[in-house]
């Protein structure tokens, strides 16, 4: 694996180190040992799946607070995503700025989110679907959101969304709101 720190410290995309012959390639997709030699957490209890139909579908901004914080690791297996990260880490010179990438099932590019970032992404095609391995289980008492067009943290986004669930339309600005 190829690990890309971003300019946000602790970010990290990561590709594929690929080993390609005639039949195509083979790259490893995680290791723990490689996690660990790079400073990253390798503890995944629980690997989760979504699937969007339409394109234009926005989920996030999401995170769990401490004592169940989590690192993510997401990657796009089908159509694209802009995946985007902020950082609520109030002791970081990064805090509230944001980071985006574009992953797509083609570029087979991951996002590593560590413990104390929001996350979100927006569907670039119809029928995406995203995989995320976790590093903790999902506690619903834990989970916080944060509006998607805060004004404070203004992430550009490509476009607006098309689709939004309730819950997530329903996230406070970050302003009024305690991380």
């Amino acid at each position: 694996m190829i690990y890309n720190q971003t300019s946000i410290e602790g970010l990290f995309t990561i590709d594929l180190d690929k080993r390609e012959d005639e039949r195509g390639f083979f790259a490893r997709f995680f290791c723990a040992d490689e996690f660990k030699k790079h400073g990253l957490d390798p503890k995944i209890v629980q690997i989760n799946n979504s699937f969007s139909k339409f394109k234009g579908t926005l989920r996030g901004i999401h995170y769990q607070t401490f004592p169940k914080s989590e690192t993510k690791i997401v990657r796009c297996l089908k159509g694209s995503i802009y995946d985007v990260v902020v950082d609520l880490r109030s002791d970081s010179p990064s805090f509230c700025k944001w980071y985006a990438e574009k992953l797509t099932a083609d570029n087979r590019r991951m996002m590593y989110v560590p413990k104390g970032f929001g996350h979100a992404f927006l569907t670039l095609e119809d029928n995406t679907e995203v995989i995320y391995l976790v590093t903790e289980f999902y506690s619903p008492e834990y989970e916080k959101g944060i509006r998607w067009n805060d004004p404070k943290i203004g992430i550009n986004w490509p476009f607006d969304p098309i689709v939004i669930s309730d819950k997530d339309k329903s996230y406070s600005d970050y302003n009024s709101r305690s991380i």
